[in-house]
């Protein structure tokens, strides 16, 4: 299929007058696990992120708002209420939101089909791109068996990132002080830790089986709060990341290519959208057309 031309949408051209231009403009945007609500939320970088991209529709793929710790203690300082407010903007000045809910924000899906300030709430969505494959899309919680056979093990879970968040952010204060780049515990013990690094794996083959069953070409999800884009036995998996920690969203261009933006990218300069983050497909498989490179330019090359 010939690639479209990358222009900007009607809808999309609409910028918000108290925010600084766009400077970044997509077809499609897809941000999950943003836990408003707890002192781990990025939402200053995530407000800027939603500042500086455009697009015809924004998938905000579950735990958005996490319900689990705002039960515990209440948490819900003035840059949480401004991304919502912000995303509430954008539905109103045409970009097309649709909110499929998580487990933290599980409360949410008894709202199923119903639309609140222009933002649908979905359980599930298939997501057809510009170049006509067919994306699952889906938060991925009902394929992660500790959560479905183990309720309490995923809540004391939880409490552990958490005491883990808590115990990096002092760490890094020290750091900074030191002159030193921020580091992630969660993120080298995901990386690390052999059942953790088996856990990551079995999640992505089960919701990789699931779209294949579904006939879909990939799957879009998040959950994991572990950004990726690679090929699994013929199905396109996709993990947009998370706004605690890693500060990824995934993005299709209007020739219909996906692509990881990284906002956690300490070298990037002020106000301009850092080099996005490609995996290439593993050795043996054919590369999925993902893996287009925003370049301080403004120009998108392959990577």
């Amino acid at each position: 299929m010939p690639a479209m031309p990358t222009k900007q949408s009607p809808n999309a051209a609409a910028v918000d007058p108290a925010a600084d231009t766009p400077t970044l403009s997509v077809r499609t945007v897809w941000i999950s696990d943003l836990h408003l609500g707890t002192p781990g939320c990025q939402a200053r970088a995530l407000l800027d992120f939603l500042r500086d991209v455009e697009c015809e529709t924004l998938y905000l793929v579950g735990d958005i708002i996490d319900g689990w710790q705002l039960r515990r203690s209440w948490y819900w300082p003035q840059a949480h209420n401004d991304v919502v407010q912000k995303l509430l903007r954008k539905a109103r000045k045409g970009t097309r939101v649709i909110f499929i809910p998580g487990n933290h924000d599980e409360f949410a899906r008894k709202y199923i089909t119903h639309n609140f300030g222009g933002v649908d709430v979905m359980d599930e969505a298939i997501h057809v791109t510009a170049d006509g494959r067919r994306l699952w899309v889906t938060h991925g919680d009902l394929y992660d068996g500790v959560i479905q056979c183990a309720r309490w093990l995923a809540i004391a879970g939880d409490l552990a990132y958490e005491f883990t968040l808590k115990a990096n952010r002092w760490f890094n204060r020290i750091r900074a002080k030191c002159g030193l780049p921020y580091w992630s515990l969660s993120r080298y013990l995901k990386h690390k830790v052999k059942r953790a690094v088996s856990y990551i794996n079995e999640f992505e083959n089960a919701v990789a089986r699931e779209a294949k069953k579904r006939g879909a070409h990939g799957v879009v999800c998040g959950h994991i709060h572990h950004a990726e884009i690679r090929e699994i036995d013929g199905i396109l998996y996709c993990n947009d990341g998370d706004w605690v920690e890693s500060l990824t969203a995934l993005v299709e261009h209007f020739d219909g290519q996906l692509e990881i933006i990284d906002r956690g990218d300490q070298a990037a300069l002020p106000g301009m959208l850092p080099a996005a983050r490609s995996q290439p497909a593993p050795a043996g498989l054919p590369v999925p057309a993902v893996a287009k490179v925003a370049t301080p330019d403004g120009v998108s090359r392959p990577a």
